[in-house]
């Protein structure tokens, strides 16, 4: 339990004194579901297992650690199991390898089936079967509703732990048998001091969290993607000069996002809330709040296509047109 997060450590503990066959891990993103999620299944799974959790040295331990532990699955969107490095099957690794597609994004019936078929088999270390579906909600209805059966029903010692970023597009059929959980938002105190001891820089911290909306796990993405924390704050008022250089290297879906933050702090500034991703000192003077929720939905119109854009320079350029109009 050393290497989690004190705020992931103390919630694993609170599940594991509970009984149940299945969890619903939600929360938005950034606060640690992925984490908590594989915690549990570590300790249901340890062969020396403590009121703390698993014990971290124990063959079961190891085996979860290099991947290969013959008890536990994981249902997870090809392109999220590459990050997390956890391996494919060997039919889809070679379509891959071989570009006859790219890895799905969402959860594949074909995963959904091998799982089901996964909890009918008997346990090969005798401590019961793990099945960790993370991101849930990336589950489409056929997905979703192969899973329910099994769900309602479980063979066997199976447990389940579904993490999810976006809980209300799960079916509701799905979350009614589960047991939910809502994550737990650390402290701010807590949460820069765990942001160091993973290696960022004490003056970038607060920056960096504030960026992400107070989610820590957000703002150590944000470090590891290489760009400057010191810009963030620097960037309404580039945006407000139209400045394309503060956004080297970004992507259309990042700039939006980042545009939604802009213009969210701006409308809170305009009905005499505290903004929460800049300092009030960082933004430009605009409190016209029909032209800030004019663009506000421009924003969200832009969003359903910032994945694929015709043109990513050009989707861009016309986004920072429109922020320092609206800016301004």
């Amino acid at each position: 339990m050393s290497d989690l997060a004190p705020w992931i450590a103390a919630q694993s503990r609170q599940l594991l004194a509970q009984r149940g066959h299945a969890w619903l891990l939600q929360g938005p993103s950034g606060l640690g579901q992925y984490s908590l999620g594989l915690s549990l299944v570590r300790a249901w799974l340890c062969e020396e297992p403590t009121q703390e959790g698993a014990c971290g040295h124990c063959n079961s331990c190891h085996a979860i650690e290099v991947r290969t532990h013959a008890d536990l699955c994981v249902l997870m969107p090809e392109t999220v199991m590459l990050d997390l490095g956890w391996p494919l099957d060997e039919k889809s690794q070679s379509d891959i390898d071989d570009k006859k597609r790219k890895p799905s994004k969402e959860i594949r019936i074909e995963a959904m089936r091998d799982a089901i078929e996964f909890a009918q088999r008997t346990s090969a270390r005798g401590r019961g079967k793990a099945v960790l579906v993370y991101p849930a909600e990336r589950m489409n209805h056929v997905t979703a509703n192969a899973l329910l059966k099994t769900l309602e029903e479980p063979p066997g010692e199976v447990r389940f732990v579904l993490a999810s970023e976006a809980a209300h597009q799960l079916l509701p059929t799905i979350r009614s048998r589960c047991l939910g959980h809502t994550m737990t938002w650390p402290l701010q105190a807590v949460a820069l001091s765990w942001l160091q001891e993973q290696g960022v820089a004490a003056a970038d911290a607060r920056t960096l969290l504030r960026a992400a909306g107070g989610r820590p796990e957000d703002a150590l993405r944000f470090s590891a993607s290489g760009r400057d924390p010191a810009n963030w704050r620097k960037l309404p008022r580039a945006l407000q000069r139209g400045e394309l250089a503060v956004l080297a290297d970004w992507s259309p879906a990042q700039l939006i996002d980042a545009l939604h933050k802009i213009c969210h702090d701006l409308m809170a500034l305009g009905v005499g809330a505290e903004p929460r991703y800049f300092d009030a000192s960082d933004l430009p003077m605009q409190t016209n709040l029909t032209a800030l929720s004019a663009w506000q939905r421009e924003l969200g119109r832009e969003s359903r296509s910032a994945e694929h854009p015709y043109n990513t320079g050009l989707m861009i350029e016309a986004l920072v047109s429109r922020a320092q109009t609206a800016l301004n």
